[in-house]
């Protein structure tokens, strides 16, 4: 009787990884840590502002006056709409106005700081964890040893980082919907309308993939030295962010969702065969 062993495929080495990927993600506490940090931030921010808007603050040593500007609306928290966009809607200056152009890097004020695009530095936070924390326990060491190879591990690590991310932008969603009832905050869609947003969103989650990208290829670098792998991710993203704003604005259309997605894709094909080399001529320690 002859025997007859299974090859060992790529297709069944990455839907192995895959599997204890999503696992171990879905399983700890930190996946769910950062995903309450999504949903109540967007609370608070929208909340405090709504309080604190129209309050003045004086320079003590100037006297200058620095009047505080809440959100209009609740979307605004999601981002703006293009410039374009927002000239052809309206040719007279309104209070909206700053926030919109905010959204393509003609302000840089409160409401157009304090939105979804902070996400991608609370990524950083989530994937460097979860990766870091691989080689500081042995686990990726013992895994190459015997079961995964490299390019598995950041395939699953990336798709896994991806998925984590758009669930922290929808809960941040999430958050901003119930903090915007809570604050009274109007819901109205001036220049844009649902399919748009729905458009913003996915385009939002598409740039993810670039980010984490990113992240996991400075987590590979550093390995155990979280520290490390966190001012790589967060000075690499630094570069990356500026484009947010400018590629997902809220009156995305489908051409937007494509050249995100096309995008992200190519990028994290580059970072991932980057990443891939880095642990083949790196020690894991």
């Amino acid at each position: 009787m002859q025997m007859q062993f299974e090859k060992n495929v790529f297709s069944k080495r990455l839907k192995s990884m895959l599997h204890v990927d999503f696992r171990r993600m879905f399983t700890s506490s930190l996946f769910y840590l950062m995903a309450a940090i999504a949903f109540v931030v967007p609370i608070l921010i929208l909340v405090m502002t709504t309080m604190m808007d129209g309050s003045v603050s004086v320079n003590p040593q100037t006297g200058a006056e620095t009047v505080m500007e809440g959100f209009d609306n609740v979307w605004q928290i999601l981002g703006a709409v293009s410039t374009s966009a927002a000239s052809t809607a309206s040719t007279t200056p309104t209070a909206s106005t700053p926030a919109a152009g905010a959204g393509m890097g003609a302000g840089m004020d409160l409401v157009s700081m304090c939105n979804i695009n902070m996400m991608c530095f609370a990524v950083a936070v989530f994937v460097c964890i979860f990766i870091c924390d691989d080689f500081r326990s042995g686990y990726a060491k013992n895994l190459f040893t015997v079961r995964a190879k490299k390019s598995d591990y950041v395939i699953s690590k990336t798709l896994a980082g991806f998925v984590g991310s758009a669930a922290m932008l929808l809960a941040f969603f999430v958050g901003a919907c119930i903090g915007g009832g809570v604050a009274g905050l109007p819901f109205t869609m001036n220049g844009f309308n649902a399919f748009n947003l729905v458009c913003c969103m996915l385009s939002k989650i598409a740039v993810c993939l670039i980010f984490v990208a990113v992240y996991v290829l400075a987590s590979v670098i550093a390995k155990q030295r979280l520290w490390l792998a966190l001012i790589l991710s967060l000075g690499i993203g630094m570069l990356f962010f500026a484009i947010v704003p400018m590629v997902t604005p809220l009156n995305a259309t489908p051409l937007h969702v494509v050249l995100c997605f096309a995008g992200g894709a190519m990028l994290g094909v580059g970072l991932g065969a980057i990443s891939n080399q880095v642990l083949k001529k790196t020690a894991l320690v």
